[in-house]
Order: C-alpha cells, then sequence, then structure tokens
C-alpha cells in the first residue's frame, strides 16, 4: 500500500487497515477530515466520559467510510485523544477513501 496524500499514515493488514486518530470531543461541529501529525481528525459532540467519545468516533469513522459501524475497531488500550483504529474491508479502497477524508479541510 502507497503512502497516501497528506501525511496520513496507514498500514495494511490481512482483513483491512489500521489508522490513527485524533478524537476532538465535545466539539461544536462534528466530523471527519483533515490531519493532524499523521493522524486522521475526527471531531465529535460526545463527552469523553463512559467511552461516549470512543463509541461516537467508531460511528463516525464509520460513516465516513460508508463502513458497518461493527467493521471499526478501537484499539482497547488506546487513552487520551490519539487512538489506533482498525478498519475491516478492501484494503486499497479504504486506503484511497482515507485519502480523500485526509484532503479534506482541517476541522476547526
Amino acid at each position: 500500500m502507497t503512502e497516501p496524500p497528506a501525511g496520513l499514515r496507514l498500514k495494511a493488514t490481512t482483513d483491512g487497515v489500521l489508522v490513527d486518530v485524533h478524537v476532538t470531543p465535545r466539539a461544536r461541529r462534528p466530523g471527519v477530515g483533515g490531519v493532524h501529525d499523521g493522524a486522521l481528525r475526527v471531531a465529535v459532540s460526545a463527552p469523553p466520559a463512559g467511552g461516549r467519545a470512543n463509541a461516537a468516533c467508531a460511528r463516525a469513522v464509520a460513516d465516513a467510510l460508508g463502513v458497518r459501524p461493527s467493521d471499526v475497531e478501537l484499539d482497547p488500550g488506546s487513552k487520551g485523544r490519539r487512538k489506533r483504529v482498525r478498519i475491516r474491508g478492501p484494503g486499497e479502497e479504504l486506503a484511497a477513501r482515507l485519502a480523500a477524508l485526509a484532503c479534506r479541510e482541517p476541522l476547526r
């Protein structure tokens, strides 16, 4: 898999891709797009308490990529804003979709 534009770092797996995300909880405008230090930016309106922001992050990534929510899995050991996400599906297709999201205007 080639390096996608905008500095997003991806890793191919046997069943999809691994990508880092930078989550912004309690965002005024939720969305997915842009890159922060090699990670895909994900803004969610949910608070970080009780795992609600993590659940919202997984749903947002699934919606943005057009995959089922069950195909998106956050690394349970990830703490803080930076998360490792496993996305199951056709790797090349997912990489192209992630590259398109990375090229979007950064969320503010």
